[in-house]
């Protein structure tokens, strides 16, 4: 059983940075694919980036590539998205999650394990 727990959400201005956390439990959570994903109201929750358990392969959606890199830290059981030039487009509930997998998948169903959501927000 992995619990994760997101954190790092904030209001932020147009072009500016954030660095979103999840961290985990578990002594498996090496082993682990992660992805970060988003939603906001009214819509489904899109894949925005993932990255393997040895951490050497990532994966990001065409409107963050460039933008949002994925890291992991496994003496801290944590994975991070760091969020730079942030758009207003970018405002949602980021939520993280895992799969006991080598390979990074973009579908939401593939995904064991969630967080309960860091709310980011980015203003004008």
């Amino acid at each position: 059983q992995v619990q994760l727990v997101e954190s790092g959400g904030a209001l932020v201005q147009a072009g500016g940075s954030l660095r979103l956390s999840c961290a985990a439990s578990g002594r498996t959570f090496s082993s682990y694919v992660v992805g970060w994903f988003r939603q906001v109201p009214g819509k489904e929750r899109e894949f925005v980036a993932g990255i393997t358990p040895s951490g050497g392969l990532t994966l990001y959606s065409d409107s963050v590539t460039g933008r949002f890199t994925i890291s992991r830290d496994k003496a801290k059981n944590t994975v991070y998205l760091q969020m730079n030039n942030l758009k207003i487009e970018d405002t949602a509930v980021y939520y993280c999650a895992g799969r006991q997998a080598t390979a990074v998948t973009r579908t939401r169903a593939m995904y064991d394990y969630w967080g309960q959501g860091t709310q980011v927000t980015v203003s004008s």
